[in-house]
């Protein structure tokens, strides 16, 4: 993990010490999460949960069409669940990095992808050793520049690790999360 972290970083580093120019800005929206896998399987049902993400992003241009984009967000996650009485939502607050390269399709319109790391803060479950504090993920998108400041995007983040503390149980869960958000860019 520490190799995956220190290759993002590098990366970064690599991509802001060539930028010439740079925006940043604050994003937030709408999220429809959920915990895909195996863990759960029989025990009752999983459901998409409606959420929330919000914080900053960068942009640090390339070339004409090409930019990285690392984020730095909060996201609200978890799954709509129904397990027994109460049936109460899992909820799983994550600060998200995402660090994405952007291919400007047209004017305004970019195509976006990378690697995703994300950092379990909260959750709703008494014991929140259950939950590894550790998430990756593969974001794949695209976004709109309506103008100089404003713009919207959509987004997929498929989970690769395994969410779940192995000391809880042996079966696999993944964070799946649908983003909706806009943004404003100084």
């Amino acid at each position: 993990m520490k190799k995956v972290v220190f290759l993002l970083t590098a990366l970064l580093s690599v991509s802001i010490s060539q930028a010439q120019d740079f925006t940043f800005g604050v994003k937030g929206g709408l999220n429809i999460a959920s915990v895909g896998g195996n863990a759960y399987s029989g025990l009752g049902g999983l459901g998409s949960k409606i959420g929330f993400h919000l914080g900053g992003v960068a942009e640090f241009p390339i070339s004409e069409k090409i930019a990285v984009q690392p984020e730095l967000l909060f996201s609200l996650q978890g799954t709509k669940w129904n397990y027994g009485v109460g049936g109460d939502d899992l909820n799983l607050g994550y600060v998200n990095l995402p660090i994405l390269g952007k291919y400007y399709i047209l004017e305004g319109l970019s195509a976006e992808a990378g690697p995703l790391v994300g950092f379990l803060l909260t959750t709703n479950v008494d014991d929140d050793d259950r939950f590894k504090k550790l998430d990756i993920a593969f974001a794949i998108g695209a976004s709109y520049k309506l103008n100089e400041n404003i713009f919207f995007s959509l987004r997929y983040n498929k989970g690769i690790a395994n969410i779940n503390d192995d000391s809880f149980t042996n079966d696999k869960s993944q964070n799946n999360v649908f983003q909706l958000s806009a943004g404003y860019a100084f």
